[in-house]
């Protein structure tokens, strides 16, 4: 097949996925407000095994589109460097979106948290705890996967760079409506922060260990309040429910 026929069924497949992904998202959000699983939705088996597919799928798109491993982030120089930055960011961006979504959270209330959906996928014990741990891995890989290396490094051979971050951060942060207004804000930045990294690092291992640990670290730190307060303070948490 000829590298532009590649490139052409590689955008027909993203636009799909895009689509597909970012419509289920909503439309699980709007299921969410009638209607209460009665387990927590990171852990819902369906949905993992879902995850996993579009992972999969993401690779298959990447491989198809003909564009070099640099450009989609799919290298490994560097690694430790990259786990220390990865790691540093994550856990500074945490505490932010901790200290920013409790300020919000005294001043709004439920105009800016959505305290249903966060109370959904708090931990209800510290075994729990360990389970989500392991759920977050696909949620964090899919979206980086998706949002930088396919959305950012797939489509810069058409926009800037640049440009492309900051387009992908407004839908990054849009799909998180579900958790309320500071979702979306909260989101929306670590998006910014996180496609920065991809282009500076040229990888997407470090976004991958910022991604991670800043919801990690928020899940851990709300965990150590009682549970209404710590409804309040989880916010900003990147978590696609398919």
């Amino acid at each position: 097949m000829a590298i532009q026929g590649r490139y052409d069924l590689f955008l027909v497949g993203l636009s799909l996925v895009t689509i597909f992904i970012s419509y289920s998202t909503l439309a699980t959000a709007r299921l969410l407000k009638r209607w209460r699983p009665p387990g927590n939705p990171l852990l819902d088996r369906g949905g993992t095994i879902l995850r996993l597919f579009l992972i999969a799928l993401s690779i298959v798109l990447g491989l198809i589109s003909g564009l070099d491993a640099a450009t989609l982030g799919w290298t490994l120089h560097q690694p430790l460097r990259q786990l220390l930055v990865g790691a540093g960011i994550g856990i500074t961006l945490a505490l932010a979106l901790f200290g920013l979504s409790r300020q919000a959270s005294k001043k709004g209330g439920g105009r800016f948290v959505s305290q249903r959906f966060i109370e959904m996928i708090l931990p209800r014990s510290r075994v729990e705890a360990y389970r989500i741990a392991l759920a977050l891995g696909p949620v964090v890989l899919l979206e980086e996967l998706l949002f930088r290396s396919l959305l950012i490094g797939g489509l810069s051979p058409l926009l800037p760079a640049p440009l492309l971050m900051v387009l992908v951060s407004f839908l990054f942060g849009a799909l998180h409506a579900p958790q309320g207004l500071w979702g979306m804000v909260g989101a929306g930045a670590a998006g910014i922060i996180f496609g920065a990294l991809f282009l500076a690092e040229q990888s997407l291992l470090a976004p991958i260990v910022a991604h991670y640990l800043a919801n990690l670290v928020q899940i851990m730190l709300a965990m150590r309040f009682p549970w209404k307060e710590a409804i309040d303070q989880l916010a900003g948490i990147s978590s696609t429910v398919d």
